[in-house]
């Protein structure tokens, strides 16, 4: 089980890291900086807390789960989830691709979403380790259309 644990939260972690190669320059950056965001955008501090307690969470259920399960859908489901989650970063900060963005991270929620649905009779209470996933997801899918709409189109 630690084993499993911490290669899940290599892999977890490491997604998070490439992406931030991307956001903190982005975050900084005057297009960002003069973008509308919605009212209810958090400090950015919360952003890595979040994403923290996410990333520890998933681990723990997918440490639990792999065991349980068929190997194939899962690694599949994992590694699509895994790039959407790595790839929303450039595609929003780097590319300004707003539009783009917003189907990713909605890509990267009905995977997530997916999880929860799919194995949920393998391992029950587990899967509520996703719902902080899931509730950050329906937040930064907001916050991500909030930006769509309410700016010009670059």
């Amino acid at each position: 089980m630690i084993k499993r644990l911490l290669l899940f939260a290599i892999l977890n972690f490491a997604g998070l890291a490439l992406g931030s190669i991307f956001t903190d320059p982005g975050v900084n950056s005057s297009w960002y900086d003069t973008l509308n965001k919605a009212p209810w955008t958090p400090p950015g501090w919360v952003f890595g807390v979040a994403w923290t307690t996410i990333m520890v969470c998933f681990s723990i259920y997918l440490s639990i789960l792999w065991p349980k399960v068929y190997k194939r859908p899962m690694i599949i489901l994992i590694s699509v989830a895994w790039i959407l989650n790595v790839l929303w970063n450039p595609v929003f900060f780097a590319l300004h691709a707003v539009t783009i963005a917003l189907l990713t991270i909605s890509l990267l929620l009905v995977c997530i979403i997916v999880f929860f649905k799919k194995y949920w009779s393998k391992v029950h209470g587990v899967s509520l380790l996703l719902l902080p996933y899931i509730v950050w997801l329906i937040i930064a899918t907001s916050l991500n259309a909030y930006i769509l709409f309410k700016n010009p189109v670059q």
